[in-house]
């Protein structure tokens, strides 16, 4: 008998894998939506050191047939170390023999599918001709944005702001450096100059605060937003008043009342209620967004690692 698969960052590159999982995470997110698939909350271990976390999360998937776990750290401070914010291990198993499969990187599957969800979100409700994008932030999640958003609609322009300008120049040299067709990057003095009239912005920024990044009236009406950062259930990334007229996207709604900063912020606000939330499994099983601004806040559902563990172990 063989071992399980080895699935390393450079098994998970490619437009092509990350198109597969996110076509992976639409059918998930609808089980999801339709009651015929769960996503147990993760089990947190907090320690000794501030804002240093042990995470972990199982989910399984019956419609693929398989189930995952995965093990990662948090570690806010280790960019600073030069070394990346997560670590981890998934572990996927089949559920008909019970066998380890494979064994992935959790780190790069964090970026993969966290931005995967990000340009499944995209997919579903930002306009056709989207060309403008906007990233706050300029770490392993900001990189993960441009490239799935980029494979869903025809990115020729990207304004990028962050508060480190090693990382943000790195990052821009990297966009031009990766990118498969022209685009102009601009590197912003500030997070306004950067959104203003994008129509798809992705926040991705390790915040634990509660103060804006975003200000409501800095967004285009009709664009398209994606709250993907933040390091606990009350940091903000975009200002919550934004949330009352716009069309509210979230993996789930339990799970975005326990975890999401910006939708905890508006219903304990009273600025929208709980009907303003549209589940992406919804959409994705046909639902259509009403051409209002978008917003999709995601906190990370351990479903999505089973679904995106799957996808990439297809394409091995």
């Amino acid at each position: 008998m063989t071992g399980p698969l080895t699935v390393g960052a450079a098994d998970m590159a490619g437009a092509d894998r990350l198109v597969r999982v996110m076509d992976a995470l639409a059918e998930a997110f609808a089980d999801l939506s339709a009651g015929r698939t769960g996503s147990p909350s993760r089990t947190v271990v907090p320690h000794s050191r501030p804002q240093r976390e042990l995470l972990a999360a199982t989910a399984v998937w019956e419609r693929r047939g398989v189930g995952s776990v995965k093990i990662t750290t948090l570690t806010p401070d280790n960019p600073e170390r030069g070394l990346p914010l997560i670590h981890g291990v998934v572990v996927l198993t089949d559920l008909e023999t019970g066998r380890v499969t494979a064994l992935l990187d959790g780190a790069e599957l964090t970026a993969v599918r966290t931005g995967a969800v990000a340009g499944l979100a995209t997919r579903l409700c930002a306009p056709e001709d989207a060309a403008e994008l906007a990233v706050i932030g300029a770490g392993v999640q900001a990189r993960a944005a441009v490239r799935a958003v980029s494979a869903v609609r025809p990115i020729r322009s990207v304004r990028v702001f962050s508060r480190t300008p090693s990382r943000t120049d790195a990052f821009a040299r990297w966009v031009r450096e990766t990118a498969d067709r022209p685009v102009d990057v601009v590197v912003c003095g500030t997070a306004k100059e950067a959104v203003e009239d994008a129509a798809v912005i992705c926040t991705t920024t390790s915040t634990a605060g509660r103060t804006p990044l975003v200000a409501a009236d800095w967004v285009a009406p009709g664009a398209h937003l994606n709250i993907i950062g933040g390091t606990h259930e009350d940091a903000v990334e975009v200002e919550p008043a934004l949330l009352a007229d716009a069309f509210v996207v979230v993996e789930q709604r339990a799970a975005a009342r326990e975890e999401a900063g910006e939708v905890r912020a508006a219903l304990a606000a009273g600025i929208m209620g709980e009907g303003h939330l549209h589940e992406i499994g919804e959409l994705a099983a046909g639902s259509v967004p009403d051409g209002r601004t978008s917003v999709f806040r995601c906190v990370g559902m351990a479903i999505e690692d089973t679904a995106a563990a799957a996808a990439l172990t297809e394409t091995v």
